[in-house]
């Protein structure tokens, strides 16, 4: 479902959420040309202002959960087993 703008008096515009969310890594964020950043960004109906340095860090910090941002392997006291989730809904 999307949103219904109006602009002027005689056109309407809609934004749609798009269904998936971007699935690029820091390193395609990097060396991803500007129009693609900006295309990206518009779909989300983020701004696309700005150099290209912005729209990367912008797209990066939007984009990416902080465990990716350097690209690092997850810790592992950060990982949870189903055993001990079971343990907390027994209790």
């Amino acid at each position: 479902m999307g949103s219904l703008k109006k602009k002027n008096d005689s056109a309407v515009s809609y934004f749609q959420m798009p269904l998936h969310y971007p699935r690029y890594t820091m390193k395609d964020y990097q060396d991803m040309p500007e129009w693609k950043l900006n295309h990206l960004l518009a779909q989300y109906g983020l701004p696309t202002h700005g150099d290209l340095a912005y729209k990367r860090d912008f797209a990066i910090g939007a984009f990416l959960w902080p465990d990716f941002h350097q690209d690092s392997k997850p810790t592992p006291n950060r990982t949870i087993n189903d055993a001990s989730l079971l343990d907390k809904k027994i209790k």
